[in-house]
C-alpha cells in the first residue's frame, strides 16, 4: 500500500493515447491519477467531465490527468471520444495498479457484494511523491477540491 509523502513506485498500464503511459514518462508534471469503477455510468461520466471542464486550470499548475479503470482500452477510447476527454485513459484489465494503489474493495450493488473499484483520487507531485489521496469519493464538488490542493504545490 502507498504512504503519503513517499514516492510512488514506477508502472506501466495501456494508454488511449496508443502505447504505454508511464509514471517516469511524466516526472516533472503534477499528477492526478483518478479511479473510477466503469465506463459509460452515470457517476464515471459526470466525475470525467468535472476534470474534462478543469482541465485547462489543472494545466495551468503543471499538471496532467490520468483516469485509470479496468475496462479495455476499445472501450476507453469509445467513452474518451464521447465524452470529448482532453486527458488519457488508463487500462488495469489485471488490476496491477489498482492493488498498488489499494482502490479494490467489496461494495454493494443492488444487495449484492461484488468485487471493483472504490471511487478514488491521487495527487503525485513533480518528483513521483504521493501528496495527497482522496477514497470513496462523492463526485459532486470534488474536481474543485482536487484542483484547489494541486494550487498548493
Amino acid at each position: 500500500m502507498l504512504v503519503l509523502n513517499r514516492p510512488v513506485p514506477d508502472f506501466k498500464l495501456l494508454s488511449t493515447e496508443g502505447g504505454e503511459f508511464s509514471l517516469s514518462a511524466v516526472a516533472g508534471k503534477n499528477l492526478v491519477v483518478y479511479f473510477y469503477p466503469k465506463d459509460n455510468t452515470p457517476g464515471c461520466t459526470a466525475e470525467g467531465e468535472g476534470f474534462r471542464d478543469s482541465f485547462d486550470e489543472f494545466a495551468e499548475y503543471n499538471c496532467i490527468i490520468v483516469g485509470i479503470s479496468r475496462d479495455s482500452i476499445k472501450s476507453h477510447e469509445n467513452f474518451k471520444e464521447k465524452m470529448n476527454f482532453p486527458f488519457e485513459l488508463l487500462s488495469d484489465i489485471d488490476e496491477t495498479v489498482c492493488k498498488l494503489f489499494g482502490v479494490i474493495k467489496m461494495k454493494n450493488m443492488y444487495g449484492k457484494q461484488v468485487r471493483g473499484i472504490e471511487r478514488s483520487t491521487f495527487v503525485l507531485d513533480t518528483e513521483g511523491v504521493l501528496r495527497r489521496e482522496w477514497r470513496g469519493v462523492k463526485v459532486v464538488g470534488h474536481v474543485q477540491e482536487v484542483l484547489d490542493f494541486v494550487k498548493t504545490l
